[in-house]
């Protein structure tokens, strides 16, 4: 009787601790923006991009990544607005922005950028990204830096070599599944996803090209910060750009992967409030 307890006690253990999926492996919900002190769509680079402000104080601004839209923030603007006026806009041709026939470009994307701070009177301004978003703010450092006081800039790659393969992550085609849905229910062209989903990709493969001496023009303070579970992103070129921007501080979150800020917002919202408070501006 006691040899087959055992044997069931054996069988049980390991099921149960299956069931208990590490955090980087999951995908919790997108979160909801709070409610906007100011939002709308501005005319701007003859499209509209869709933004929305919380709070009142020094400007940061959010970027999201690729395939993506504001929403992703909404946890990290809720730990932000108290202190801070915080910025977020759907990136061109993502949630309720509109594009138009120019192919997606990061230095076409930081131009969105810089004409919604010019459309909302910020002459400069903190910058969080994520994935593309973090890109778009290291292309705004390296060539106008004076519309940026700092930038942490999370899961971003310096050349497509720095992607991993990504086709066989679960996680990732839950996220890309998912962007199809908040795209068709968010979107002025809500048909148009799969070639919405090409193009990026397009980009993805092709851009940006950053070599060394390019990310050693950077002068805006800067963090470059990755997940230890990045299923995009390669360590090597996260360690390649902290080490060739000068003075760049270089931080891996542990036990998350490249949608840190959904699987433990505490984790990134307090690194993101310690780089404001004490990484020293422009």
């Amino acid at each position: 009787m006691l040899r087959r307890l055992v044997v069931i006690l054996c069988v049980v253990v390991p099921l149960g601790a299956r069931a208990a999926e590490p955090q980087w492996l999951t995908l919790p919900p997108t979160p909801t923006l709070p409610p906007a002190l100011q939002s709308g769509l501005a005319p701007v680079n003859g499209i509209k991009i869709w933004y929305a402000t919380f709070g009142r104080g020094a400007p940061v601004i959010l970027l999201h990544g690729g395939l993506a839209n504001s929403n992703y923030w909404g946890k990290l603007v809720r730990a932000l607005e108290p202190h801070y006026r915080v910025i977020v806009m759907d990136s061109r041709g993502h949630g309720r922005s509109t594009r138009d026939a120019r192919p997606y470009g990061y230095e076409l994307m930081a131009s969105d950028v810089m004409a919604l701070m010019d459309f909302l009177n910020v002459p400069k301004a903190a910058l969080i990204g994520w994935s593309d978003g973090a890109i778009i703010g290291l292309d705004i450092a390296m060539h106008h830096p004076e519309r940026l006081t700092k930038l942490f800039a999370f899961a971003a790659n310096s050349d497509p070599s720095g992607v991993a393969d990504i086709a066989h992550s679960p996680v990732f085609n839950a996220f890309i599944a998912r962007a199809q849905k908040e795209y068709e229910a968010l979107s002025p062209t809500p048909t148009e996803y799969k070639s919405f989903l090409a193009q990026i990709t397009k980009m993805w493969e092709t851009q940006p090209h950053w070599t060394a001496a390019d990310l050693q023009k950077i002068t805006v303070p800067t963090w470059i910060v990755d997940a230890d579970h990045d299923e995009a992103i390669k360590r090597e070129n996260t360690e390649f750009m902290a080490a060739n921007i000068p003075g760049a501080g270089l931080l891996i979150q542990p036990e998350v992967s490249h949608f840190s800020f959904l699987q433990d917002p505490a984790q990134f919202n307090a690194d993101v409030l310690h780089f404001l408070a004490h990484v020293k501006g422009r």
